[in-house]
């Protein structure tokens, strides 16, 4: 019973030798590296290679010390390893949800994702947490707030998952012009047409090979990717709705481009204005 109580001194001993001595040499390696790979994207992937590889070796060392053992004390790891699983669920939950990131791939670095509620740019995806850059909250056209966002693997478990990017790589996006009822509404639609495909132009190639990528995987199919305007009224005035597809993070440049073109050609219009919040009297004295 001594000796097997001083086999377990000395392999928990020897675990905690083989954990510092890993961290050590990765940290090292990782300083070696930063210095010598100039470019982020390339240093992040070898980054997350050294983490992974890191904590594989350290898994296969800490295996091969607590095997020898023996089958002498199965009853007493089984308790051990109940209680250690137990006290570390959080932990190898997350494990488990990284495992299941490397796979599946629910997202990857770099792309845009909202997840419980937060919209972010995803920028690191560790062992126990994911990392993004939050946008959108208190800025509009989900433009970058600045903000670090950390959440633990094990989220992607129980909320649900926004990705951007995955499948079809574009996102719909719409701007509404309000013009006055006695403007003729007819050429205002036409011109927000012609202004919408004029900025979209380029992406029309570009989206039909995104969609029959994507519908190798995904059931995803679009009839009309061209811009369409839309008309609606309401109490200010003839509202005509442009939608068109844009990339994630280009909302917000996309709309600015749309809106100076229509600013200025509107200006040009002498039967066009753009409406705005009213209110008329009628007097019948």
């Amino acid at each position: 019973m001594i000796k097997l109580d001083i086999d377990i001194i000395l392999n928990i001993v020897g675990s905690l030798v083989v954990i510092i001595t890993i961290y050590a040499v990765k940290s090292l390696l990782l300083k070696v590296l930063h210095s010598k790979i100039e470019d982020i994207s390339s240093y992040y992937k070898v980054r997350r290679i050294v983490n992974v590889s890191s904590f594989f070796i350290i898994i296969l060392l800490l295996l091969l010390i607590w095997i020898r053992i023996g089958s002498s004390v199965t009853t007493y790891l089984g308790l051990f390893s109940a209680g250690i699983a137990l006290a570390l669920k959080d932990i190898l939950i997350n494990i488990s949800a990284w495992i299941y990131i490397l796979i599946r791939k629910p997202f990857e670095v770099g792309q845009r994702i909202e997840i419980d509620g937060v919209k972010g740019d995803v920028i690191d995806q560790s062992t126990f947490h994911f990392s993004m850059i939050e946008i959108g909250n208190w800025v509009d056209a989900e433009q970058s707030t600045g903000r670090i966002i950390h959440f633990p693997n094990h989220k992607i478990f129980t909320n649900y998952l926004a990705n951007y990017s995955t499948g079809f790589e574009y996102i719909w996006n719409e701007i509404k012009v309000t013009v006055t009822f006695e403007s003729d509404w007819k050429k205002a639609k036409k011109i927000l047409k012609e202004i919408a495909d004029k900025h979209t132009e380029d992406l029309t190639k570009e989206m039909q090979e995104s969609i029959k990528e994507a519908s190798k995987k995904y059931m995803i199919y679009y009839n009309n990717l061209t811009p369409i305007v839309y008309t609606d009224v309401k109490d200010s005035g003839i509202v005509l709705t442009i939608r068109y597809v844009c990339k994630p993070q280009e909302r917000r440049i996309s709309s600015e481009a749309i809106w100076e073109s229509i600013l200025d050609t509107f200006q040009q219009q002498t039967d066009i204005e753009i409406a705005y919040p009213t209110r008329r009297v009628v007097n019948k004295a």
